[in-house]
Parts: structure tokens; sequence; C-alpha cells
């Protein structure tokens, strides 16, 4: 049928609006711009998208159409806008009309955001009634995700549903005008939760906004430590200029060396405490305010325990209005995840009593319930390469959706079988996919406790319990000790669908690709990271992959040479073992160098006598275990209490210096008939090499310097002759390793130089928390492309080029400490 036609220059559309715009003040934003176009008709919720119809002159309907997306509220994510033309009915004014059910897709949960500079002049403003509201929000600020139960958002299902607005707040509430129209976390003194400040034992020492205030600030000015109630959960806090209170906080939380965040009152603050460069205020004052890496100031007023050995200290701004009531005291305040070492965030208040109470001294709660857990997101400066790093993606960012242009799907928004990630096992997030757009998780953690892995049931129940959606297939890791899989061999199994595997290296490379929209080119990965399952069943972590068939197939072309691990996460804990495996197995000697200096007399007996046949080593690629042996033969981290402390310890000393000397990294296994196996980076020469340079008096951070232009040299070398082989149309990087943004500066410098279009990670980490990314978009592009999962258990795994005869210890080297 053709389409209604116009009159006298009128014409009425109807436009569907998907994407996160509920609970973001959209119905208004769109009332505000018809009635400033002189435009009449009316819109509406459903449980999908925001309906509207629109009616007037046909240049004002297409300015609507235009302004609608271009002048959106600042939380709205736009997602899709299509359009029907409709027969013009005439009508007077635009109205918000009620919301309907719906059907179909499912809505968007809007993430959590910061409180905004309209709450804020309000919240400091003694002649408005929310003066020092600590829980002051309105629809472009506060808590969203994690106050909400199910679907549809609204306040019946939200932990708001507790508190009855008063006759003030439900005014503001019904007014289309008022910027708290249909702002579902609205409260203001008289009806919003409450600030209470309890110890240990649960006792009530405090009630009542400033009170409570009061009371916890006077703690922390006493040098201990307090645990308080956030948006997602509980962060342990003290004064961070205090070492005595730091190193309680350590001793207590079994956490000698990670280092701590750190938040500061304004951004002049974070300017006494970094180097700010200017384009990233925009980063920490964005409605997300992560934690973001930047360097060190010398002389910053925190205790040097805050971030023990490392150049850099990851600060962030108030995001509450409780965090901007608390840092009136002036000076920065250590804010760290509320947990042991190991273990999920704390969001319970019974939950947390019981696992903090014997770190912290009392407990600044309050009694609206955190329906989702949600950790703080964590950036990482890169200067001049763009964008910062992601490192941790939660807060802010959670849940909004990563589109995922699967080649022969339609377009984003088309109905698709829903896809359902388990994830990796360390840095864990889980991932949903459905209808050409991918959920991930806030940051779960590790796996390797029972409360974790709860933590993990709790983030998949969730998740499919706001997408109304049951799983189709469900994809894990390969690896058989992984927690995630045998959680996904369970699942699967009891909802009687087929389980993919999924190699790790192939997910990281896919996580890529769907986040830079090219899944469909044929991309050429280097995957770095510590370890993962291989397809020859020994610890791969040093690949060069080649993505193609949509990015359902990984070919494996090239990787590093071996690294033993022996000892399996014993090795991982103690870097000097790794070190002097890897010296024994190329002949090169320990004596005169710090692993010689470090090792006990057991040890060095033990690796001695296991080097001729390499009894009880792990065979690896890993270029993490790499890093670790570079970072002991240089003496700068024999031993490790968190994960990729020695690499990064490495990285803090090769930006000490821009001094560098040659180091040899050979390329092997090219030219001839080698070419149909194999390349490989040597890592033998470039062992002997540092080691003859440690005994003769250079600098430890002049070799740390010159290991990472080695590395980049040799990327980019078997970079080339792959490319040359292969013909892709681009170069990923990712993986843990390419955290290193000095390693990720160097090599990419090189492959732009080489005339490579070089992928980056910009919106998910390149470590594990993006494992279930890669899962999610395999296994959819291969249905997208009428592939059944379970007919093709192959097409997920990566060739082995070389598969070895060599197996990995049952207990994984990738889980550390």
């Amino acid at each position: 049928m053709s389409a209604p036609t116009a009159r006298h220059g009128v014409v009425r559309e109807s436009l569907i609006v998907r994407g996160v715009v509920q609970g973001v003040g959209f119905r208004p934003h769109l009332a505000r711009i018809a009635a400033e176009l002189g435009l009449v008709g009316q819109c509406r919720n459903d449980s999908t998208a925001v309906v509207i119809e629109v009616e007037g002159a046909a240049e004002r309907v297409e300015a609507f159409a235009t302004r609608l997306v271009g002048e959106a509220p600042p939380l709205a994510r736009i997602a899709s806008v299509s359009s029907v033309r409709l027969v013009p009915c005439g009508g007077t004014g635009f109205v918000i009309a009620a919301s309907t059910s719906g059907s179909g897709l499912r809505t968007m949960v809007p993430p959590d955001a910061a409180t905004c500079a309209d709450c804020l002049r309000e919240m400091f403003d003694p002649a408005d009634r929310r003066y020092r509201h600590p829980f002051i929000s309105c629809t472009n600020c506060g808590p969203r995700f994690t106050i909400t139960v199910d679907l549809p958002y609204d306040r019946r299902t939200t932990t708001m549903a507790d508190f009855p607005m008063c006759p003030r707040c439900s005014a503001e509430y019904a007014d289309p005008t008022d910027r708290r129209f249909h702002a579902q976390p609205i409260a203001c003194h008289g009806c919003g939760p409450t600030l209470t400040v309890t110890g240990t034992d649960g006792r009530v020492l405090a009630s009542g906004t400033e009170p409570s205030l009061a009371a916890i600030g006077a703690i922390i000015d006493a040098g201990e430590v307090v645990a308080i109630k956030g948006l997602g959960g509980y962060h342990l806090v003290c004064d961070a200029g205090s070492d005595g209170a730091v190193g309680a906080l350590r001793r207590r939380k079994h956490r000698p060396d990670q280092p701590f965040a750190v938040m500061a009152r304004d951004i002049d603050a974070v300017a006494s405490l970094v180097a700010l460069p200017e384009a990233a205020v925009p980063v920490l004052t964005g409605s997300e305010h992560p934690i973001l890496l930047l360097p060190r100031r010398i002389g910053a007023a925190v205790s040097d325990s805050v971030a023990p050995g490392l150049d850099e200290l990851g600060v962030l701004l108030p995001y509450t209005p409780v965090h901007h009531l608390l840092m009136e005291c002036g000076r920065p305040l250590v804010v760290t995840s509320g947990n042991l070492s190991g273990d999920p965030l704390c969001f319970d208040d019974d939950d947390a009593r019981a696992r903090l109470g014997a770190i912290a001294t009392a407990f600044l709660s309050h009694d609206r319930a955190i329906a989702v857990p949600c950790e703080d997101s964590v950036l990482a400066w890169a200067p001049g390469a763009g964008p910062p790093l992601p490192v941790r993606r939660s807060r802010g960012y959670a849940p909004l959706p990563i589109e995922l242009p699967l080649p022969g799907a339609g377009p984003a928004g088309s109905p698709s079988p829903a896809v359902l990630a388990a994830g990796a096992e360390v840095k864990n997030t889980a991932a949903l996919a459905r209808d050409g757009q991918a959920f991930l998780s806030a940051h779960i953690g590790d796996l390797g406790s029972w409360e974790s892995r709860l933590a993990h049931q709790a983030a998949t129940d969730q998740m499919l319990r706001f997408h109304r959606r049951s799983p189709a297939v469900v994809v894990a890791d390969r690896h058989p000790g992984y927690a995630s899989r045998a959680w996904a061999v369970r699942l699967a199994a009891d909802l009687g669908v087929p389980l993919v595997e999924v190699q790790h290296h192939h997910a990281h490379l896919a996580a890529l690709a769907a986040e830079t929209g090219t899944l469909d080119a044929r991309i050429l990965g280097l995957v770095l990271d510590g370890t993962g399952y291989g397809c020859d069943a020994t610890v791969w972590g040093g690949e060069a992959l080649l993505l193609g068939d949509g990015g359902t197939t990984a070919a494996r072309l090239g990787h590093l040479g071996e690294v033993p691990l022996p000892g399996g996460d014993a090795g991982v804990r103690n870097p000097v073992r790794v070190a002097a495996a890897l010296m024994l197995a190329h002949g090169v000697d320990l004596d005169g160098t710090p692993v010689a200096a470090e090792l006990t007399d057991a040890e060095r007996r033990l690796l001695t006598a296991a080097a001729p046949a390499r009894v009880g080593w792990v065979r690896t690629s890993s270029a993490g275990r790499l890093f670790d042996a570079v970072s002991s033969l240089l003496g700068i981290r024999h031993r490790i209490s968190y994960e990729a402390q020695a690499a990064v310890e490495l990285e803090v000393a090769a930006r000490r210096t821009d001094v560098a000397v040659p180091l040899r990294f050979p390329l092997l296994g090219i030219g001839g008939a080698a070419q149909q196996g194999a390349a490989v980076l040597d890592p033998g020469p470039l062992i002997a090499d540092i080691a003859d340079a440690v005994r003769a008096g250079v600098a430890a951070e002049v070799l740390a310097r010159s290991f990472h232009h080695a590395l980049a040299d040799g990327l980019a070398r078997l970079t080339g002759v792959l490319a040359e082989q292969h013909r892709p149309d681009a170069v990923g990087l990712t993986g843990g390793v390419f955290g290193n943004r000095l390693l990720a500066g160097l090599l990419c410098e090189r492959l732009a130089m080489d005339g490579h279009r070089v992928l980056t990670h910009r919106e998910v980490p390149p470590n594990d928390g993006g494992i279930a990314l890669g899962q999610v978009a395999i296994c959819a592009a291969g249905l997208a492309r009428g592939r059944p999962p379970a007919g093709h258990p192959t097409a997920s795994h990566p060739t082995a080029s070389h598969p070895t005869a060599s197996h990995p210890t049952a207990s994984h080297p990738e889980h550390q400490p």
C-alpha cells in the first residue's frame, strides 16, 4: 500500500525510538521540542521503546526528528529511530500519553550516573528544600542500574518502591515540565532513604544526615578505616594521607601491594595529585565518573603506601551526594572495593558487616537496597593514543549494549536467538547477545571463591530476567579447569541447549572485532596475555591469529617461542622461578644476575635438576610470563602479591628513561617450506642479551625500556611477514598485556609507519573482562550465518599450527592471587 500523502504541506509521522530512552527525561525532551516547533501529537513509553506521533509542516517534522537525536538528554543512548508516514488527523498540542505494555524487544536499563551540576547547586543551597539531601537526583543523574529489580523501568520495579513519595515529590514526578518528571529515584529529606552509622556489632552510633556525616568523619579523622555504602556496593575508606590508616587497610584487607584508588574533592584537588591533561578532565567529570590512572605528581599529598612502587595514581571525583558531603573534609580519601582480596563486592548490609567487620571500624549505611552490585569502572590514560584504555568496565558503562554488526544478520534490533556467555575465570564478566546487541554485566571478578561464583550466578540470573530471554546457546572457554566452564556445562544441560566452547585467544580477538565493528573483516590479531588454554592443550599467551569467516574462525599463524612455567600457579606467583627456568632452558648462566641472588637453595636445585627433561614445567607461549621473567632478571620484582605486578613494575621502570640499547629477538620459521608452519619469536637470544647486559652493569630502567622496544620491534616484524602472506584488512592488538600502554604505543607507531590499519580497545578492556563479548560475538555470528553451533564445534577453535605433547597442569596458571 502506498504511503499516505500530505495535504497542504502538513504531514504526520510515527517514530519509534529504541535504546536507553526511559528514565532519562526523554518524553519531556520531546514535548519541549514539539512545543518550540508548533507541532501536535503525542508520545508514550512501552516496554520496548518510546513511540511518537507528530504532525505539522513537513520541514518542522523533519527538524523534530533531527533534534530528538541531536539534543537528546545526557543519559539517553539512542540505538535506532524508525519512522512511518501516517494520515494527518489534526489535534491540539503535544501530550505525554499513558504508557503501554508493548511487545517484542525489551527496553534498556540506564547506567548509574554521577550527581549532576543542577542537583549539586540545589544540595548546597540553604534555601532549597533538598539542601544537604544525601540522595538528591533527577532525570539527568543518580542511580538507575543498581536500583532496578525488573523491567519495565518504573519506581515499583526499583528499590525505591519502599519509599512512598511525599506530596511535593509526587507533584514534581508528575509534572512534564519538571526536571524530576518520572525520575524514579526522586526523594527528599521527608520521604527518602536515611543515613545511619553502626559499629561492627550492629549497634547504631548515629542516625540522620548530619549526625551520621559528623560521626563517620570523626572516625576517619582518627585514622580509622570505615565502610561506606555507595551506589553499587560498599567501599572501604580511610585518610589517603595517613601512612597508619593506609597500612592498617592493607593488612586487614590482605592486599599488601595492589594500588588503591583516591577520591579528591574537585578537579583542582585532582590536579594537585596527578599530572592532569586538559583532555582528561571530561573523562573524570562525565556522567560515568570512572577511576582514571594518571601520572602521580612528586610531593602529592597521599601516602606512598597508596600505590607502592608505581608512578601513577588512580583518581576519581565524588559521584554521589554522600561522597560530596564527605569530601567537605577537604583532603583526599582512599576509596577501594568493600571486599577481601579475591572475594566479590559486598552490597548487602548484613553480609557487609559479616565480611568487612574485621577491616572497618564503623559502617556508614542507608536503608535503600542495592539490587545489582556494581564496581567502579577503571580507565588508564594513554598520552597521544586517543581515548583512555578501559581496564574495568562497570559503573557508568554497564549495562549499555555494544552493537554486533553480524554478517548476514539484519540491523540492530532485528530478532535473533539469545546467546549467553559465561566469560573468563579472572576479571569475569558475563554477556548476553540478542537482536544484534551484546549486553555485558558489570565486573564480577575472579571466580576462585564460592562467593564469587554465587555473584556470577546472580549476575546472569538478573541479565536473563531483565531481557526476558532464555538462551538458545550457552558459550564457555575451552579450559577444562575453569569454574565458568563448569557453570556453563550445567546450565546448558539444564536448559537442553547446545554448549559451544570458544578458545580463549580467539575470544579476545573477536571481542576487539565486535567493539570496532569489524567482524566481517580479515584481522591479523596479536593476542598477548598471561595464559589461556590452547588448542593443542598447552598454555598459549603470545599469539598471532587470523580472524575470518565473520569472526567464527581463527588460524594460528605465529606465536612467541617457549617460556617455561615451573610449578603452575606457584610459578606465576614467583617470577624468579620463571626467569630461572627460561634462562636454564636456553643455556644462560644464572650466576651474576639478580635471579641467582633471589633463588633459594632449594629452588635452584629443583630447577637445575628439572631443566634437562623439563620435568614439572608447563610449556607456554605466554607473553605475560616473558614479562615476569624479564622483571625478575632485572631485579625489579621476584615475587608477586597481585596479578601482573611484575609486568606493571617493569613498565614503570621503562617509563623512567628514553634510553634503549639493542637486544636480539629473532623471528624463526619463515622462508622456504617453513612458510607453511608458524612463525616464532625466539626469546632465547633476548634473555641471553639481557643477562649479559645486567652483568655488565647496564641500568635496570634502560634494559626495561630496551625490552619494550625489542618486543615491539619483534611483533612488528612478525606482523610484516604474516601480513605479506595473508593480506589482512587490519591488525588488532588485544589481550591483557596490551594494558601496557608503553608497549601498545611503541607497537602502534611501528605498525602505522608500515602502513597497517591498527585496531585497539576503546569500549571493553583488552584483558579478560572482554572475553564474554568475544564469546557471544563468535557464536552469534555463526548463528547469523546459518551455522548451528552444535554442528560446528571446531568453527570457534583456532588451528594449532604446531601441536605439542605437553599439557598444562590441572590448576590453571591464569588464576593468580
